[in-house]
């Protein structure tokens, strides 16, 4: 299991994100928390389709139009090309 760890203003406070499998509208709130959910979902699926290597690498690994939750190793190819949420 791999697990991210970002540092935050205040050394005692640290947030963990956890690579796993992820419901769309979940990584995509984590993302975008400002955002309604559905107003989220879109917006991450912009992202994916504007970033042409990260869509391929994601359709190597299985992801197509329609799909309701992204496999660990789709988590992880996201996080490389979007960063952390």
């Amino acid at each position: 299991m791999y697990i991210y760890r970002s540092k935050t203003i205040n050394a005692m406070e640290q947030k963990t994100f956890v690579i796993r499998a992820y419901g769309v509208g979940e990584l995509a709130q984590l993302y975008n928390p400002h955002l309604s959910h559905r107003g989220a979902v879109m917006q991450l699926w912009r992202w994916i389709n504007h970033h042409d290597i990260l869509k391929q690498k994601l359709v190597t690994l299985g992801y197509h139009p329609g799909i309701r939750c992204f496999t660990p190793k789709q988590v992880i190819c996201i996080v490389e090309h979007l960063g952390e949420p």
